[in-house]
């Protein structure tokens, strides 16, 4: 584990995109814009290691949040293998710089100090003061410009212990791993949600609205699956949504949506199934992920079997366009129902992997042709649709192509009758089902394409 840190606005979080060659954190000119940290998978020249993003430094953090963020690069800095100290050469050697100079020369771990902005022979020469703070493996570079990371990186490598890395990657390709999206309005309880799964602090935890900007990936291990866990900041009405940060978490939070396999909508037990509960709803149904209706904070309603039903009501109501998702009730405060919530995950995932034999589909087919006739159109029996065959080609989710005479002729009632057969038949209780319908030609075409490709 490979930890950035140091003062507000010094490009720590560039410098962890630059090394990751993709924009992960939120980068902006307002001082605290990182909070939590961030973890993600890099390499150099095949060596795997965890790279941390956290919040700047402070001497005296002022307030709630400023020293959660302390406590967050302390953690970061207590866990990591290799620690790059990133300082900035056009502010120069401030005290805070000193100060955690002072800290790191107390440590026994590797240090690594990094004058960033140095982009030009003037602010070369002037980043000759950083060698006053005592450490001695220092580097200039500029994240911004991508001078002097590759030196950097190559440092990096060569400090991190040999001995942990034959163990680093044994988990298995990542895409092995179950992905769990965390959205919701703000102040719903998704960073305390997240902590309670987890059992550390993993994403700072405060009443103040829009506490958490980035999206937040944390591994982990439930009945020997294993699960990626996405933290995300609150999406309010795109009216509300102010321009930079705020703009910037929402599109972290809506990519974390189409990143993942199944998307945990954590609604307030308090104010149920709100018009924006059913938008951020639909981000899962247009990209046909899984979902789950989490409704947090339980404890603090008066519950009976009836006050339960009726929320079920409410929610599956205000969801009407996605009738078979699951709902759960927990509480992160207390951990009520997470173990339950975790398990109708993994369940709604292997419903997500199910496969259906052709000859059981054909079964299926006949029987619901043969029960209900695809109605004509205008009465002319040439205008009917007619349908030939029906195929699997896909899972998570499940998906279906039909071949059919022609596609304009299918009724969206028609299209929903037959998803209702095969969801009975074939036990898709919970899953949103992808049903394609395709001429018979194009069906054709396309098999003899993939005929040829395969000789």
């Amino acid at each position: 584990m490979v930890a950035i840190i140091g003062r507000p606005n010094v490009g720590k979080s560039s410098l962890f995109n630059r090394i990751l060659s993709r924009r992960h954190a939120i980068v902006s000119e307002v001082a605290g814009t990182t909070r939590d940290r961030l973890i993600a998978q890099a390499s150099w020249k095949g060596r795997p290691f965890l790279l941390v993003d956290t919040g700047g430094l402070e001497d005296d953090p002022d307030g709630h949040i400023p020293q959660r963020v302390q406590q967050q690069a302390d953690m970061a800095m207590g866990a990591a293998d290799v620690i790059v100290f990133l300082t900035d050469v056009i502010e120069g050697v401030t005290a805070t710089d000193e100060a955690v100079a002072q800290r790191l020369r107390r440590t026994d771990k590797p240090i690594l100090l990094a004058v960033n902005k140095v982009d030009n022979d003037n602010r070369e020469l002037a980043a000759a003061e950083f060698f006053g703070l005592g450490l001695n493996d220092t580097a200039f570079i500029s994240a911004y410009h991508n001078y002097g990371v590759y030196d950097l990186l190559e440092r990096i490598v060569e400090l991190l212990p040999r001995r942990e890395l034959a163990d680093a990657w044994d988990g298995g390709p990542e895409g092995d791993a179950l992905s769990l999206s965390i959205v919701g309005r703000t102040n719903v309880g998704k960073s305390m949600l997240t902590n309670a799964i987890i059992g550390e602090e993993r994403s700072i935890v405060s009443p103040v609205a829009g506490t958490t900007r980035d999206a937040l990936d944390t591994a982990v291990s439930y009945r020997d699956h294993e699960i990626t866990l996405v933290d995300t900041a609150g999406i309010r009405r795109p009216g509300q949504v102010q321009r930079g940060i705020e703009k910037y978490s929402v599109l972290r939070a809506v990519n974390a949506v189409h990143r993942s396999d199944i998307t945990l909508l954590i609604t307030d037990a308090t104010e149920l199934a709100t018009a924006q509960d059913a938008h951020i709803a639909g981000l899962s149904w247009d990209t046909n992920r899984g979902l789950i209706v989490v409704v947090n904070k339980w404890d603090l309603v008066n519950r009976n079997r009836f006050r339960m039903e009726r929320v079920l009501h409410r929610v599956r109501e205000r969801l009407h366009f996605m009738r078979y998702v699951p709902v759960c009730f927990t509480s992160a405060l207390t951990g009520e129902g997470i173990e339950e919530m975790l398990d109708t995950a993994l369940s709604l995932w292997q419903e997500r992997q199910k496969r259906v034999p052709y000859r059981d589909l054909q079964y299926l087919l006949a029987d619901a042709v043969s029960t209900h006739t695809p109605p004509s159109q205008r009465g002319n029996i040439r205008n009917r649709l007619r349908i030939r065959r029906v195929r699997q080609v896909a899972v998570n989710p499940p998906t279906f192509v039909f071949s059919v005479n022609d596609p304009k002729l299918l009724h969206f009632s028609y299209q929903r009758y037959l998803e209702n057969q095969i969801r009975d038949r074939f036990g898709f209780d919970r899953t949103h089902l992808r049903l394609i319908f395709r001429p018979e030609r194009a069906e054709k075409s396309s098999r003899s394409g993939i005929r040829n490709r395969a000789r």
